[in-house]
């Protein structure tokens, strides 16, 4: 029988090899989203190409050859095997994997798609909380490509995710076993970081502030609001108190304010507090990448123990936990068979 639904996981996406040239060609298609760096179209261009990519791709190279395996991207590797796994559990679909830049590059994946000529389409950004830079990016894309077709398919696009309890739980077992090894002072959860002027164009009557401390049916689209949902739901699961954890933003560029607080002033000003050992969750991402294994579990390792610090740790992304392979397999029932199947929580107005 004809599969006639299909899903489309799409990750951020990786560079095709750790050489300088293939991280210089992955930087410029990435930092030349005008939903990336939302600026005019000349001055963009002028900034990637004059500056950050011949200069950025270089050290992001030594970078990712740290993270890089046998097999290649961790990003990739660990994108794949959700996508295997979710084929697996829904065998009565189609799943398919694209990158948002570089490959599988969702030009050749949507071509494909097209070519089954399904009656529905189902898109989910590997991204829990809704960002234009990501999640936003990636819809767009999608109609770009979509807007040519002749035979035009019904089309779900997920917007976000950040609460869904199989992703919790998920983050939270693997959280037990550092917990179980060692006793720590505080917790960090530190999400990739947006300038605050993006947050602003979705909201005009945004905040940023104390309006994150709860999540409605106001805010449920402000990515800084989202992040704090995660954590809340986090904490609950592992019994932490609001003073056992700080929600803060890593991954900054550039001289506009970004939203705060930032990872780096967080984790200066608990090493003065006395905190001796943290551990580290990276939220925002659903696989390990140079954002998680560097950043947080490198970077700010060494800050920290700078500062004072004597033991950091880093929560392993969500990669191919059966919880998290649940989860998917959750929000693809719900979307594709939405009388059957219901599992999110309603929000409050």
């Amino acid at each position: 029988m004809q599969v006639k639904k299909a899903i489309l996981l799409v990750n951020l996406g990786t560079p095709d090899s750790p050489n300088t040239g293939d991280v210089r060609k992955y930087l410029r298609e990435f930092l030349l989203d005008p939903r990336v760096i939302d600026i005019p179209t000349i001055p963009r261009y002028l900034l990637v190409n004059g500056i950050i990519a011949p200069f950025r791709a270089p050290k992001s190279a030594k970078e990712y050859k740290k993270v890089w395996t046998d097999e290649g991207s961790p990003l990739l590797l660990y994108s794949q095997r959700m996508c295997e796994l979710l084929q697996e559990q829904l065998p009565q679909y189609s799943v398919h994997l694209a990158m948002r830049y570089q490959n599988p590059s969702m030009d050749k994946v949507m071509q494909e798609l097209k070519e089954m000529q399904l009656e529905h389409l189902l898109v989910i950004p590997l991204f829990p909380q809704y960002a234009s830079a990501t999640t936003g990016s990636v819809h767009q894309r999608v109609m770009e490509i979509i807007s040519t077709w002749q035979l035009i398919p019904k089309i779900t696009l997920l917007d976000n995710y950040p609460a869904h309890p199989k992703l919790i739980e998920a983050f939270a077992e693997r959280a037990r076993k550092h917990m179980a090894e060692h006793d720590f002072d505080h917790f960090i959860l530190s999400y990739h970081g947006l300038p605050e002027r993006q947050l602003k164009k979705a909201d005009k009557e945004c905040k940023i502030g104390s309006c994150c401390d709860s999540y409605t049916q106001r805010n449920r689209l402000c990515y800084r609001a989202q992040c704090f949902e995660t954590s809340r739901k986090l904490a609950e699961a592992l019994h932490l108190k609001p003073e056992d954890y700080t929600v803060c933003f890593q991954s900054r560029l550039g001289n506009d304010p970004w939203i705060q607080p930032y990872t780096e002033d967080v984790i200066k000003k608990l090493a003065k507090e006395g905190k001796k050992n943290v551990l580290a969750f990276s939220p925002a991402f659903v696989a390990d990448c140079l954002e998680t294994t560097i950043e947080v579990g490198e970077e700010y390792k060494e800050l920290f123990e700078e500062e004072g610090g004597e033991h950091w740790a880093l929560v392993d992304s969500l990669n191919d936990h059966p919880l998290w392979i649940e989860a998917l397999k959750e929000l693809s029932l719900e979307a594709l068979e939405p009388k059957d199947h219901k599992t999110s929580e309603s929000l409050p107005a």
